[in-house]
């Protein structure tokens, strides 16, 4: 990344979605959840089975998990399954996670330029810190926000709106960073322009999600967003 890529983000928010944006959690929310099925003498999943459910919380995953073989649980079975899951998922967060190829390297550009970094998510507040923080992450974002903490979670711009106030962000020099249809309706609902990462768990392509920008890899970030910035820097929307 040269230095005219990294230059002027100071006064940028920079919000990342995390699951399947920032980091590859697959392995480990995939390893939860068949210890909750084989536990109940079904067999396990494949990822193909339950990816797209990965941003949409434990619950979900555990229900289309069972989907899967016809079964069906009561709500309290789904309470106790749900738990089984939390637990063993908080003892095993970060034995295969780990953060996408090249996303260090381009948060630590970001912040070198000056933008302050924000995680915005739908995992819990308790899961996504220490997810964060098992993989060394923690210095660099101002705020970790999870779905527990805000009013009403992604899509909802609320979610978004609280996380820039808690990091003291301004909405008008703030880009969103994400890997789901969900991420891209929550920038959208917040006005903020919304940039694609295609290596995550979406199932709807390019062209559906049809973002400001779509990255591969994360090279590609800094440029993507720097153009972004330019752009909303000479057309301001009204926010």
């Amino acid at each position: 990344m040269d230095s005219v890529q990294i230059r002027g983000f100071e006064g940028w928010t920079i919000l990342f979605d995390l699951d399947g944006t920032l980091v590859d959690t697959a392995p480990d929310l995939l390893g939860a959840l068949n210890h909750v099925l084989t536990d109940m003498a079904l067999a396990p999943v494949s990822l193909d089975a339950v990816a797209e459910m990965i941003g949409h919380g434990a619950r979900a995953m555990i229900e289309t998990g069972l989907n899967t073989q016809g079964a069906v649980l009561s709500a309290t079975e789904m309470d106790a399954a749900f738990e089984r899951f939390i637990a063993y998922y908080v003892d095993h967060i970060a034995d295969h996670s780990r953060p996408f190829e090249g996303a260090v390297d381009a948060l630590a550009a970001l912040r070198e330029a000056g933008a302050k970094l924000t995680v915005c998510t739908n995992k819990r507040q308790d899961l996504s810190e220490r997810l964060i923080g098992a993989l060394g992450l923690s210095h660099q974002f101002d705020v970790i926000f999870g779905a527990d903490r805000a009013t009403h979670r992604k899509p909802h711009a609320d979610h978004v709106f609280e996380t820039l106030a808690a990091a003291g962000g301004d909405p008008a020099r703030a880009l969103f960073v994400g890997d789901s249809r969900t991420d891209e309706r929550a920038a959208r609902n917040a006005g903020l322009p919304f940039v694609f990462v295609t290596f995550g768990y979406e199932a709807e392509t390019v062209e559906d999600i049809a973002a400001d920008v779509a990255i591969s890899h994360y090279t590609q970030l800094v440029s993507a967003l720097s153009d972004l910035r330019d752009q909303a820097v000479a057309s301001p929307r009204g926010r």
